[in-house]
């Protein structure tokens, strides 16, 4: 921020704050109090537009006492308030930035960091709007829709034959779901007590470490999903 906008900014917190006003009406201090202001605020912009930011508003705050926070009430606003009110915008512009490739030479590693750190500054003191990855729109191409049509599935028959082998609870559920029936891990097993989603637990392990987990529910377990008004365990 600049000398004349720190100064613009402590003349309109003068305007609030008597305070501030005794401050500014000596020549002296106030010449002070705006370099030790321009010092403590370097990188933070008086306005942007890419953030919807605005210093003098941000003073305004302070001094409405939002969400029950009464420090005007006992003292002048500070630098630190306005850093701390510009750190959630700063914050907000650097996670909607993407940082794209510098347009220089990527083996000359110190050109590349400058413009690196260059745009990031840029972006990180409101001076410039953040770079934003671009949405992709339209769908997938018509002949991946066709594709995906012919086969039913993005997952080709082989591989799903593959990962069922390896995943059986799973497979034998999604095949449950695809044929119509209800879902037993829908509902909790009044049996062994597994809560939804979670497969039903077996007989205890050989070694004591916790029960084994079944890869078919119990008919208990079914029969609740088919019949919501319950059933006995």
């Amino acid at each position: 921020m600049q000398h004349t906008h720190v100064a613009a900014l402590l003349n309109f917190a003068a305007t609030l704050d008597s305070r501030v006003r005794r401050v500014m009406a000596s020549p002296e201090q106030s010449a002070a109090t705006i370099r030790a202001w321009s010092q403590a605020l370097d990188g933070i912009p008086a306005a942007s537009e890419a953030a919807d930011w605005d210093a003098a508003r941000a003073v305004r705050r302070y001094y409405e006492q939002r969400n029950g926070d009464r420090s005007a009430q006992f003292r002048a606003i500070e630098p630190h308030d306005l850093l701390a009110a510009w750190a959630p915008y700063r914050a907000e512009l650097m996670n909607r930035h993407t940082d794209p490739a510098p347009p220089v030479d990527p083996d000359n590693v110190d050109a590349y960091l400058a413009e690196l750190r260059t745009s990031r500054t840029a972006v990180a003191t409101g001076q410039a709007a953040p770079i934003e990855r671009p949405q992709l729109t339209g769908g997938p191409h018509p002949a991946v829709e066709a594709r995906l049509a012919a086969i039913g599935s993005p997952i080709p028959p082989a591989v799903r034959r593959q990962l069922a082998a390896y995943r059986p609870t799973k497979a034998r559920r999604e095949a449950t779901v695809a044929a119509g029936q209800p879902d037993p891990l829908s509902v909790p097993c009044p049996w062994c007590h597994a809560e939804e989603e979670q497969p039903c637990r077996g007989g205890w392990r050989p070694n004591g470490k916790g029960r084994r987990t079944k890869t078919t529910p119990h008919d208990s377990r079914a029969e609740l999903a088919a019949n919501p008004q319950g059933v006995a365990a």
